[in-house]
């Protein structure tokens, strides 16, 4: 079960910069579902793009996918014996307590956990690639090359989701979805002091772009259909199809 995050709940002499280490494996549900807004909806929203989007025999791909919860939710959504899931992320802690969670559910669809960097990834047979609040993680120079490969490794008709933390087009309104996002945090629990650290710790680490950065990647890349299928304040989900 998960722990309550109290990763920022005192002062800290140094808030160092943020990882997904044990720490925040312990933590990582609640964190997530009190600090992204419509975080549950994504997830679900997930699992029943993939089914219009996986087809037989055909991998389908969780990028980043931490402990696997938009694994969870294609395999139970989908449940083809001919299709598997690679769930693949670089942080070992994670990896670790991913494996556990997937081994608890009988589905279908087989999975295999990995322990990679995604940029190493060749895809290959893809008919479905999710990154879910992956890419802002990835120093910017990376992020196109990435959207090219999954790109030449998607079949025709296969889809990519892409969930991202947004840049507002103009700074005011930027900083005025910021904190309508930081009130969002307090309802659900979290200090000024817990709110401010956590920003500091993410400083240079989640780097977001904004929607139009998005939608230029996709057409570099060779996308024609594209769209955002989903939105709260300023966290995104987009589906781009080959």
């Amino acid at each position: 079960m998960s722990k309550k995050d109290n990763i920022y709940a005192n002062q800290l002499e140094q808030v160092e910069s943020f990882s997904f280490d044990q720490k925040v494996v312990e933590v990582f549900p609640d964190m997530i579902k009190r600090s992204v807004p419509g975080y549950t909806a994504i997830i679900d929203g997930i699992g029943q793009l993939a089914k219009k989007y996986v087809q037989p025999t055909s991998n389908v791909y969780d990028l980043g996918c931490s402990l696997g919860a938009a694994t969870l939710s294609i395999r139970q959504a989908v449940n083809k014996e001919s299709c598997t899931v690679l769930a693949i992320d670089n942080s070992s802690a994670m990896i670790e307590r991913c494996r556990l969670i997937q081994s608890g559910y009988n589905f279908d669809m087989p999975v295999d956990v990995i322990e990679a960097d995604i940029n190493d990834i060749e895809f290959e047979n893809a008919s479905f690639v999710v990154l879910n609040f992956t890419l802002q993680f990835l120093p910017r120079g990376q992020r196109q090359q990435l959207i090219n490969k999954i790109y030449q490794g998607l079949n025709t008709g296969g889809a990519l989701v892409l969930s991202e933390k947004l840049t507002m087009g103009s700074e005011q309104l930027d900083a005025n979805i910021i904190d309508v996002h930081h009130d969002f945090k307090k309802l659900n629990g979290y200090s000024d002091m817990e709110i401010a650290q956590k920003r500091a710790a993410l400083e240079n680490v989640l780097i977001p772009d904004t929607r139009e950065q998005h939608y230029q990647r996709f057409k570099e890349a060779g996308f024609t259909q594209f769209d955002t299928w989903f939105q709260h304040y300023n966290f995104a989900s987009f589906i781009a199809v080959k």
